[in-house]
């Protein structure tokens, strides 16, 4: 969301206010002057009183991020009578759309789409699905990518000299990390790896997943470094536990020889680890969920079985002993991630905002510009 609205504001000029969700626990935040009003997650009046101050606002067009899970409500319903409630255009952007989804979680998506002005997916795959299997009207919905940064094409021996990883080759995974990984499959796989790249190193940087924590603790990573150590990788295999600032996340992509994303949900629709690897032009190799089939395709990376580390080795040996396929692999998902990066993303947005407004409104814009 930050994301989105930092990019906008700097393409065109703009001051973008914001709308933050309270939920339990999170009231307490402090959050900066551009957050402008508060909806509380669990409380349905609420809804009522943001499309109020929406409505009184001096705003053209309300943006929601959407996610399941964010709204109260069965299923996030109760967003249906904010949008409803709103009499300006309302742009909503999905991040989840689910290939199979329960009669009430479609009787929401529908009513979502159907309030809403327009709807933004983030793949070609989501708009599918949306008007395949949702049935909503193909004039609503825009594809417009999930942000990557604008970075140049680097060779990688300048950010591994600085990491201190010079001679080997390294293959990473980044993100907050829980069970639905699959980092297990990964790191069974550098088994086999190792012995024809003894010089491979696996990096597993992020922390794990804050729900994840709440509930069980450290056991998954716990799990990890205990397989790192049964495998006898403790030189192949690390787990780097802190948070990444966007410098430090691109400089550890700037280091990768190949991004792997060994997840082990089918239906995942996005995956903005993938989108940045894509974006830096890594040479990637993932489990066949569908935003990875739809980034991966045309030779811009390598899907593998889900659960098979086994292939996950051969494909990572494949790349790392052909520098060749390594670099036309890279050049490709760069060529694509082009359009992904944020400049574009403000103007994808840009373009969907002044096309909702009154003719009345957009000249006025246009004469003031």
């Amino acid at each position: 969301m930050k994301d989105v609205v930092d990019s906008y504001d700097a393409t065109f000029g703009t001051r973008s206010s914001v709308i933050a969700i309270d939920e339990p626990g999170g009231e307490d935040r402090i959050y900066p002057d551009q957050v402008v009003a508060h909806l509380v997650q669990n409380n349905r009046e609420s809804y009522h009183r943001i499309a109020e101050f929406v409505n009184a606002f001096p705003c053209d067009v309300l943006n929601i991020q959407h996610e399941y899970g964010l709204f109260g409500g069965d299923d996030g319903e109760w967003i249906v009578e904010l949008i409803a409630s709103i009499r300006k255009p309302v742009v909503i952007s999905l991040h989840t759309v689910l290939p199979d989804p329960t009669p009430q979680h479609l009787r929401v998506a529908r009513a979502i789409c159907a309030t809403s002005s327009a709807v933004v997916v983030l793949s070609e795959t989501g708009r599918e699905i949306l008007i395949e299997s949702y049935g909503v009207d193909p004039a609503k919905v825009r594809v417009i990518h999930h942000g990557v940064p604008d970075v140049p094409f680097r060779d990688t021996a300048e950010a591994k000299r600085r990491f201190g990883f010079q001679g080997r080759m390294t293959i990473s995974t980044f993100g907050l990390i829980s069970r639905g990984k699959g980092l297990q499959y990964a790191i069974d796989a550098m088994g086999a790896v190792v012995q024809s790249h003894p010089e491979a190193l696996y990096l597993i940087l992020g922390q794990t997943h804050p729900v994840v924590r709440r509930n069980e603790g450290e056991s998954y990573r716990r799990e990890l470094e205990a397989s790192i150590i049964a495998n006898g990788l403790s030189h192949n295999v690390r787990l780097v536990d802190k948070y990444l600032e966007f410098d430090e996340l691109i400089e550890y992509l700037s280091a990768t020889d190949v991004y792997l994303t060994p997840y082990l949900n089918p239906v995942q629709i996005v995956s903005g680890t993938l989108a940045y690897a894509i974006g830096c032009g890594k040479a990637v190799v993932s489990t066949p969920y569908l935003y990875a089939k739809e980034l991966l395709a045309h030779g811009r990376g390598f899907t593998v079985p889900f659960r098979d580390a086994s292939a996950i080795a051969t494909t990572l040996v494949a790349l790392l002993d052909d520098p060749a396929l390594r670099e036309s692999t890279q050049r490709r998902a760069y060529k694509y991630g082009r359009q992904m990066t944020w400049p574009n993303v403000a103007h994808g947005y840009g373009a969907l905002f002044t096309e909702l407004l009154p003719a009345s409104r957009r000249e006025e814009l246009a004469t003031s510009a």
